[in-house]
């Protein structure tokens, strides 16, 4: 019985950990770079969902970029939510690229949609 609990305990603790890390993997900004940049194209498609809300912006001349936003309450808390975008409509992302070159993602700080602007992570913005 004693062995049988022990085991229950190495497991568990095993899994906290792994999900721990998993955790912290994915919310840091380990993956992309600390010099922001700007994106400029179209949205091509909205994803609300989570873990991240992202959008698919279609750019003049490098393609689709996947922009990921902030978890959903935070992209809440900036004002960007279901129907603030369409689908077309222009937009300004600035963000930190992933730090693969061969990755076209970002993960936006900053996205202005037509005038309206969503400050997702407002502390992390580096220009205004």
């Amino acid at each position: 019985m004693r062995v049988l609990f022990t085991k229950q305990i190495v497991l568990s603790a095993a899994l906290a950990a792994a999900f721990a890390t998993g955790a912290a993997a994915h919310h840091g900004w380990s993956w992309a770079e600390a010099e922001q940049m700007e994106l400029r194209g179209t949205i091509q498609k909205i994803s609300m969902g989570g873990p991240h809300p992202a959008l698919d912006v279609a750019t003049a001349d490098d393609g689709v970029w996947r922009v990921e936003l902030g978890n959903p309450r935070q992209t809440e808390r900036s004002g960007f939510v279901e129907g603030s975008a369409k689908n077309g409509d222009p937009i300004v992302a600035i963000g930190n690229r992933s730090l693969d070159r061969n990755e076209k993602r970002m993960k936006a700080v900053r996205i202005t949609v037509g005038e309206k602007r969503y400050d997702i992570y407002p502390d992390r913005i580096q220009t205004n």
